[in-house]
């Protein structure tokens, strides 16, 4: 599954996608909260600086856009400076901004969040403050919206809405909406408000809502398995969906399609730092890969690494393709362990080393493991982000060594050296040389022991012809493979001499 879903992510495409939702300006304001006040039991908040960040709808804006989709944005902002903060911070992640409607009688929805710093420890939120007016729209502005709407519709591969009940989608728009959609068969996304009459969400392809908001609209509880499928199914049904996605925080996500899938995608624990902005990562990542041909079930299970990736940031901050390739890439390898045959190692270490990751290789025997090899590995990670280890087989060992050695089969010598820490990839080698392999790897930085001189290392010349380099990992006194089985044999012999 992992191949196929970084396949996904590499061929994500510029998917055209229309945004119609609640836009907000997040503002956060930054301070020391080292004292309490003497006026009352109350921190201080001593301001040390302030960032403004789009929220709600624009939150999914920037996320689509970090994900590579073109995004028009069809929403309503006020006749104000966070209004036209978001129409500029819109325009700096990448979407367009012109489908917006400016609303002279209404704020442009602000969230002031407060957050402390003490003793130099992560940033807490203390207090939010919010600036707003959810009362429906006025009968012209919401007229206007749907004209912007309609305009932009027929280009759109994918239609999101982003309801955070705010005044926007009112049944009638949300309705008038999902029927100028299935009009240009484009398939909508929606993620839902959190209200108990989902009605104006009838006929949209799939809603992407949490365990919460499934309960409140259902009315159905949602403790086990045969809870969300029961409940899931309630949606589908009631609202003629193709699709229900429920998320359920650190369990994963539920998913239920029409055709009868019924499947949870559970999640690897997460560092949780603050959940802000999850979920519209989560509605972004299923768009752009419907968009890109993925099953519902592969979708999901990129939603599931892409919010997983956002509730480790402060804030709502774009998790990129790159991003959620290395997450897929980390998964994969602590599924399949280190050992990998050629042609899955050499994409791998492309992905890594396009994140900026520096390749170290080192090859050997690595007969009868001892801490001296220990060591040599500690050395040679040291030198780099990743370590390549290249083993040689029996076969090459017995012609290099004779046929006495290896002492430990190459299966048996792989499986000791996946314990190790500091090695990242083990690939067997069955050349007289690991040349052909260095070649094909090209490793930032080449590592062997200081037993040799850098002319005599194998590889070291081509290494330092695209600019790498070759490092000599001290030795240690008396540790090495022939000197243990030097002392065996002395041991047996003296055995053997005092029976």
């Amino acid at each position: 599954m992992s191949t196929r879903l970084i396949e996904l992510v590499e061929g994500l495409p510029r998917s055209r996608v229309v945004l119609l939702g609640d836009l907000m300006m997040d503002r956060y304001l930054y301070g020391n909260a080292e004292r309490l006040s003497p006026e009352a039991p109350v921190p201080v908040l001593h301001y040390q600086k302030e960032e403004m960040r789009l929220g709600g709808a624009g939150g999914v804006a920037a996320n689509l856009a970090a994900l590579g989709a073109t995004v028009r944005v069809v929403g309503v902002v006020g006749a104000d400076e966070p209004g036209r903060q978001v129409r500029t911070r819109l325009i700096e992640c990448g979407a367009d901004p012109g489908t917006l409607v400016e609303a002279a009688n209404r704020p442009t929805t602000t969230k002031v969040r407060l957050v402390g710093l003490a003793q130099h420890r992560h940033p807490q939120q203390m207090m939010r403050l919010d600036f707003e007016d959810h009362a429906p729209l006025d009968a012209e502005v919401s007229r206007r919206v749907l004209e912007n709407l309609e305009r932009v519709l027929p280009d759109a591969d994918l239609l999101c809405i982003e309801d955070y009940n705010k005044g926007l989608l009112t049944p009638e728009l949300c309705q008038a909406a999902l029927e100028l959609a299935r009009d240009r068969r484009v398939p909508v996304l929606v993620d839902p408000a959190a209200i108990s009459d989902y009605r104006k969400y009838a006929n949209a392809t799939a809603l992407k809502l949490n365990k919460t908001e499934t309960q409140k609209a259902t009315g159905l509880p949602m403790a086990d398995e045969a809870q969300y499928a029961a409940a899931s199914t309630w949606l589908i049904e009631r609202l003629n969906l193709e699709a229900a996605v429920i998320t359920l925080d650190k369990l994963g996500a539920y998913l239920a399609t029409r055709s009868g899938e019924r499947r949870w995608l559970r999640t690897r624990p997460r560092h949780v730092y603050d959940v802000t902005g999850a979920g519209d990562m989560v509605l972004a990542m299923l768009a752009v890969a419907r968009c890109a041909g993925a099953t519902w079930s592969e979708a999901v299970a990129l939603a599931n690494v892409a919010g997983g990736l956002e509730v480790e940031r402060f804030g709502s901050v774009p998790i990129t393709p790159q991003e959620i390739i290395q997450e897929l890439l980390s998964e994969a390898h602590e599924r399949l362990g280190k050992q990998r045959a050629l042609d899955r190692l050499l994409p791998e270490l492309a992905h890594h080393r396009s994140a900026g990751k520096t390749i170290v290789f080192t090859n050997g025997c690595f007969d009868l493991i001892h801490l001296g090899h220990v060591k040599y590995f500690q050395f040679a990670k040291s030198q780099g982000d990743l370590l390549v280890v290249a083993v040689n087989t029996d076969d090459s060992i017995r012609r290099l060594k004779g046929p006495s050695r290896p002492i430990i089969e190459e299966q048996d010598r792989l499986s000791i050296l996946e314990e190790l820490e500091s090695i990242d990839y083990l690939i067997r080698f069955d050349d007289d040389t690991p040349l052909r392999l260095i070649e094909l790897v090209r490793p930032d930085v080449l590592v062997k022991g200081a037993d040799y001189s850098k002319e005599r290392v194998v590889g070291a010349a081509l290494v330092e012809s695209y600019g790498g380099r070759v490092a000599l990992a001290p030795l240690m006194d008396g540790r090495s493979t022939s000197a243990l089985i030097r002392r065996i044999r002395e041991i047996e012999i003296k055995d053997a001499r005092q029976a």
